[in-house]
């Protein structure tokens, strides 16, 4: 009867969950107040409430119980003990395609695939030129894998290691590897100095660089700022091909930059400048601001929705306010009016969001175009959902004479 159990507490912790923290700290709050959860019970409550949010607002017409046995069937590739107690002759059949299994939930309603993509994400307008609505929303019900990058000194090593620990791994390309998600990678590597624990999608956006790297290496000096650097793994990646630029790294949040510079420590990066700044309100940057150099590369990985990451947090599937992607382009708008100013003539600008609305992407593309004098070198649409990652946007530009 423990499944049955299991699928009670998780239906109360997705109906009591509201939004306002990722539903990882909520759920952590839970098992913290009830010690009574072994690791079992706690990995398949867990799986539960992914599933129920895998679904967004899909299947809504059923009862809470049903609706949570349905998001587990179609989230599971495999059978599983929660399907094979509470419903085995779907366990029997976890491994259709999902325009099949959406027939045998729907309980002789006619319910199609293109349904079901519309309940799990029904922002389909706002979608990114290019980017298929069905496979897109359906990639929501598996998790992405985990992707690491070699440093690239490490490279041999890493190669080796893995082999060494008879995990499933799978090369992509010279320096990104694909792992199953949950792999502990601190056990096999020193995280930072030796990989850097990165989306694949993430890694291509940052090698955008590669289309100009020849002309950056002839730069004496270069002078790179990453503008938006967060967790730093864009700078570090950055780095490891020009590593001797000369590096500025803001943020507008201080505890993020303590962060990024302890990991800057053990990757081995010491020549930089980082400080606090908020970009988005011209008046409220700062001196160290207005002391900076023109520079030869921004990167501009700048806050968005997050819609392309959803896979990873599929909360967001059930709590986003569309209200948002109008908000955050008109910040991305503010934010680039003050990064242009800083770019020096010739030099380039790369635009990156792992947003998959128009209204982030392409659409802010077009307004730089108009706003300043640009060109485009290179724009895409990284598309996750075709390989188990993050979907991503990315545009390197370049600033010409006005």
């Amino acid at each position: 009867m423990f499944a049955r159990a299991h699928v009670g507490i998780a239906i109360q912790l997705v109906q009591g969950y509201k939004g306002e923290l990722p539903f990882v700290h909520y759920l952590k709050q839970y098992f913290t107040s009830n010690k009574k959860h072994g690791s079992r019970d706690r990995k398949q409550i867990a799986q539960l409430c992914y599933c129920w949010f895998r679904i967004g607002h899909a299947l809504e017409w059923l009862d809470s119980e049903q609706r949570m046995l349905a998001a587990l069937f179609l989230c599971s590739t495999q059978p599983n003990p929660l399907l094979d107690a509470l419903h085995p002759e779907w366990n029997a059949k976890t491994g259709l395609q999902t325009e099949e299994k959406i027939k045998l939930v729907s309980n002789g309603f006619d319910n199609s695939l293109p349904e079901l993509a519309a309940g799990i994400f029904p922002w389909q307008e706002e979608l990114s030129k290019g980017i298929d609505p069905i496979l897109f929303a359906c990639s929501h019900l598996e998790q992405p894998d985990l992707f690491i990058r070699a440093r690239p000194a490490f490279l041999d090593l890493v190669i080796k290691k893995l082999d060494r620990s008879k995990l499933p791994f799978q090369q992509e390309g010279k320096e990104a590897f694909r792992l199953a998600n949950g792999t502990k990678v601190e056990e096999l590597f020193e995280l930072n100095r030796e990989v850097v624990v990165q989306d694949l999608n993430s890694q291509k956006a940052g090698s955008i660089v590669d289309f100009i790297i020849d002309e950056l290496r002839e730069k004496e000096p270069l002078a790179i700022w990453d503008a938006c650097a967060a967790s730093g793994g864009k700078s570090i990646l950055v780095f490891d091909r020009l590593p001797g630029a000369r590096l500025t790294v803001t943020d507008i949040r201080p505890s993020i930059l303590q962060n990024l510079f302890q990991r800057f420590k053990q990757a081995g990066l010491y020549s930089y400048d980082g400080f606090v700044a908020d970009l988005s309100i011209s008046g409220k940057i700062g001196d160290q601001y207005k002391l900076l150099d023109q520079q030869d590369l921004i990167l501009a990985d700048l806050p968005c929705s997050g819609s392309g990451t959803w896979s990873r947090s599929p909360e967001n599937l059930c709590y986003f306010d569309p209200a948002a992607i109008e908000t955050y382009s008109s910040l991305q708008k503010n934010i680039l009016r003050n990064l242009l100013p800083k770019l020096a003539v010739g030099g380039y600008l790369l635009y990156i969001t792992c947003s998959v609305f128009k209204k982030e992407n392409e659409e802010n593309i077009d307004w730089l175009l108009q706003q300043f004098p640009l060109r485009i070198i290179q724009l895409e649409t990284l598309k996750g959902y075709t390989n188990k990652s993050d979907s991503m946007f990315v545009a390197l530009l370049q600033k010409e004479p006005e």
